[in-house]
């Protein structure tokens, strides 16, 4: 069992840890969170009440996940831990020489063209199928009703459909009018506290709800999203989605420091945080805001970092192995690369010698990590008319360069960077946890185990704490509460320092730890979010 003072709170905050014995849920917008608790109440386990928060959250924070979407998941049952995959491929239509052929340089964020197979709708079913006690209709009951009935939007959110606003005026193109038209109202953002109606959202919802999702995949759904690629001349087609289904993975995992990190393998960017891990273990670290730890910190992600982003891609295109990375002997060549000043990472050869988060746990012990994401924010800022499905941009990681590892090729998965962890210790669920936020998200994973496992913070002080973010090459951003003499002893070792104000692109996290002894259940949420965690 992880040890913490559940009252120690060495940084500002105006949250306390959460106990609960019988279920909880945490997530990032309280509508849902709350959602989720109460399909348990009605007797669902924690994978059932997950599935009802993340179709909630597609309404009520469609700034950072949809329907659209992909979806990944660690879930705890029965003692053993399962990993799913439901990320999509690039459509068959897709490739290299059309993208260029189209004027393009590099795969453009916005529009159709980084549109890949949505998986988030069979994350939703296969979960339920597998591992959940209620029917699935009632699942989405929830999300169905803020969508058709309407929810007030919370700040954080509201903030980011305004940014999300602005963005899209500035490159509006004919293919994202259906955004302006469902998202909007009067032709402006909805604002904190206003409420906010997406019937046509609540018609879809209620579709994968009476189908199992088949609908989306193989179904009036997905008839209409073709009809929808092809009109705007997109290359998505009813054959790519008709084909796809989620995959059930092993996850992949490192001990540090007698606890086991998990990740799911890649395509996802989880292995990232474990090659970082694994660097770091070959130091001590006695204090967390220490210049030693933030600066060793940095550089093992650095390093870890630049190898995932040169070799991580599709599994079946990746031209190293995951063991050849978290290999013992190439981890202490890296090790070995971290002095006294920072340096200019760069991808090392293992062969030379060597977007929304939510966590929930019942009184049973099942425990589940799961987070989905459009990608950037709202994604690719098509929306198919009439749906209120925003379709994501998950193609835009992909690489025009065709002797990239991560090369566009058709049906091929790119680099992902949403990505849930899970801790255990000797064989017992310790935690799901998870940050969100594109790039953020191994660094936060990184930041959040050594709060927990070097430091000894309780799951709230741990997502309260300061946190770093490296930005490439030697530049490196930290949180305006970080101490400020870090800050300049971090710019006389060499790092190009930048002091944030603004702290929402620094990840947002939940964390559930659950002690093997009592079964009770403690949460900690995101004050960079508007979090909540909803307990029975």
């Amino acid at each position: 069992m992880l040890s913490f003072s559940a009252h120690r709170y060495p940084y500002a905050s105006q949250r306390q840890s959460v106990f609960a014995r019988r279920g909880m849920v945490a997530a990032s917008q309280p509508l849902a969170a709350e959602a989720g608790i109460d399909i348990m109440r009605r007797g669902g386990n924690a994978i059932d009440a997950a599935i009802a928060t993340a179709a909630a959250l597609t309404v009520v924070e469609p700034t950072g996940c949809g329907i659209g979407g992909d979806a990944f998941a660690l879930v705890w049952v029965k003692g053993q831990l399962h990993g799913l995959d439901a990320s999509g491929h690039a459509p068959a239509a897709l490739n290299i020489e059309t993208v260029k052929a189209a004027g393009h340089k590099e795969m453009p964020l916005y529009g159709w063209t980084p549109v890949t197979v949505p998986g988030c709708p069979s994350a939703w079913a296969e979960l339920s199928r597998r591992f959940g006690r209620l029917p699935f209709a009632e699942l989405l009951a929830p999300a169905i009703s803020l969508a058709n009935d309407g929810f007030p939007l919370s700040p954080v959110v509201a903030h980011q459909w305004q940014v999300a606003l602005d963005d899209f005026s500035a490159r509006r193109e004919p293919a994202m009018q259906a955004w302006f038209d469902t998202f909007l109202i009067d032709g402006r953002a909805p604002k904190a506290g206003e409420l906010f109606r997406n019937p046509a959202q609540a018609r879809t919802l209620q579709a994968l709800a009476d189908s199992q999702c088949e609908s989306f995949y193989r179904g009036e759904l997905a008839e209409t999203i073709d009809q929808a690629s092809r009109a705007a001349g997109g290359y998505l087609r009813k054959e790519d989605l008709q084909g796809y289904k989620p995959r059930w993975v092993d996850p992949i995992s490192v001990n540090y420091r007698g606890y086991d990190v998990w990740e799911i393998p890649p395509s996802g960017q989880g292995l990232v945080a474990l090659m970082t891990l694994q660097i770091l273990q070959g130091f001590e670290f006695d204090h967390r805001d220490s210049l030693q730890t933030w600066h060793r910190q940095i550089e093992a992600l650095k390093l870890a970092y630049s190898d995932g982003l040169h070799h991580i891609t599709d599994p079946e295109h990746m031209r190293v192995a995951v063991a050849d990375l978290l290999s013992p002997g190439y981890t202490e060549r890296r090790r070995k690369l971290i002095g006294e000043r920072a340096i200019q990472p760069q991808a090392g050869d293992p062969h030379a010698s060597g977007t929304v988060y939510l966590a929930a746990a019942d009184g049973e012990g099942n425990m589940i990590s799961f987070i989905q994401s459009n990608y950037h924010g709202f994604g690719s800022g098509v929306v198919v008319p009439d749906t209120g499905i925003a379709l994501q941009n998950r193609g835009q990681e992909f690489s025009l360069d065709a002797n990239h590892a991560n090369a566009l090729v058709a049906g091929k998965k790119t680099f992902h960077t949403i990505i849930p962890g899970f801790l255990t210790k000797d064989g017992e669920a310790v935690a799901p946890f998870g940050v969100m936020g594109g790039y953020m998200q191994p660094q936060g994973h990184v930041q959040m185990v050594m709060n927990l496992v070097d430091f000894g913070l309780n799951p709230q002080a741990a997502l309260d704490a300061p946190r770093w973010q490296w930005m490439g090459d030697r530049k490196v951003g930290i949180e305006q509460a970080a101490p400020r003499d870090l800050a300049v002893a971090l710019a006389r070792m060499g790092h190009q320092v930048n002091v944030e104000c603004d702290s929402t692109d620094y990840g947002r996290g939940q964390i559930i730890v659950r002690d093997p002894q009592t079964g009770v259940l403690c949460g900690g949420t995101e004050p960079r979010a508007d979090s909540h965690i909803a307990v029975w």
